[in-house]
């Protein structure tokens, strides 16, 4: 779990949005108090409680007094919309200013990645050991 890389509590928040997002943690569920990750996790509840917090502020999680954390309702689609926004921005946007300086448009483009997802996909099927994707 440990990133020396990233700060604990950005990981803290990742792995509850990683959980919103593959559903494991529905909305409108109760989500893991800074104890309970603390405690999971081994770390500070002041660290733990960071990472909550960066998801209240974004709206993904909200603080019910005396009941605790909860998913809200449209957290997924938020956290979709934003990891789609990043996805876009680290790479796509590079993908077409490379395609851009070798000549290639936006057909050519499409095609190689349908190319590549052809390769890729029967890779997979011939390994039963890749990951399925």
């Amino acid at each position: 779990m440990i990133d020396d890389a990233k700060p604990l509590f950005t990981q803290i928040a990742e792995k509850v949005e990683d959980s919103i997002l593959n559903g494991t943690l529905p909305e409108l569920s109760r989500a893991p108090s800074t104890n309970e990750l603390a405690s999971f996790y081994s770390i500070n509840p002041a660290t733990a409680a960071k990472g909550i917090n960066r998801l209240v502020d974004k709206g993904v999680l909200e603080k019910r007094r005396g009941i605790g954390m909860f998913v809200t309702e449209g957290a997924r689609a938020l956290l979709i919309n934003e990891h789609r926004t990043t996805f876009s921005e680290n790479f796509i946007s590079p993908l077409l200013g490379e395609a851009n300086r070798l000549g290639l448009g936006s057909k050519d483009v499409i095609a190689l990645i349908e190319e590549r997802s052809r390769e890729l996909h029967l890779t997979t099927a011939l390994d039963p050991t890749a990951a399925k994707g």
